[in-house]
């Protein structure tokens, strides 16, 4: 598979497919599921984040488990829009994510998700440093596919 924009990876999905939602950690891969509507995204778990084909096979089992046909990555750009090394890793880490497990996949602008979770979990859930680190990834990856499944309505 290659990289979609989000309309094509929508148009390409079977009927009652799910999306995955990644964020792209150092150390972890937050990762989120949408229903099977496309309309809600919910945080799912995290992964140790590990070489690309120890993480291709847990996400790809994730997939199977959850009847999901597509992920959509969280695209690490600059404020100014511009794509930094950061974001072309997340790039070139996704075209082979796709490539070895056979989703389609896109990527969706990131900017300042994981602050807006850290909010949401400080403001709404009072969550302490060390509960929000276990959650975080998690529910910036929830936002991504959120904004992501947003956009397509």
């Amino acid at each position: 598979m290659t990289l979609f924009n989000l309309s094509d990876l929508r148009a390409g999905l079977g009927r009652e497919a799910r999306l995955i939602g990644l964020d792209l950690g150092s150390k972890t891969i937050g990762v989120a599921l949408s229903d099977v509507t496309l309309l809600l995204a919910s945080p799912y778990g995290s992964l140790r984040r590990g070489k690309l084909g120890q993480n291709a096979a847990e996400i790809a089992a994730i997939a199977a488990r959850e009847g999901a046909g597509g992920v959509v990555v969280g695209w690490p750009l600059g404020l100014d829009g511009s794509e930094g090394p950061a974001a072309q890793a997340a790039r070139d880490w996704t075209g082979a994510l796709a490539a070895v497990t056979g989703l389609g996949a896109a990527l969706w602008d990131e900017r300042l998700t994981s602050a807006a979770a850290n909010r949401m979990l400080i403001g709404e859930a009072d969550l302490s440093r060390r509960k929000r680190a276990a959650v975080v990834d998690k529910v910036a990856a929830a936002l991504i596919l959120q904004a992501a499944l947003d956009s397509l309505r």
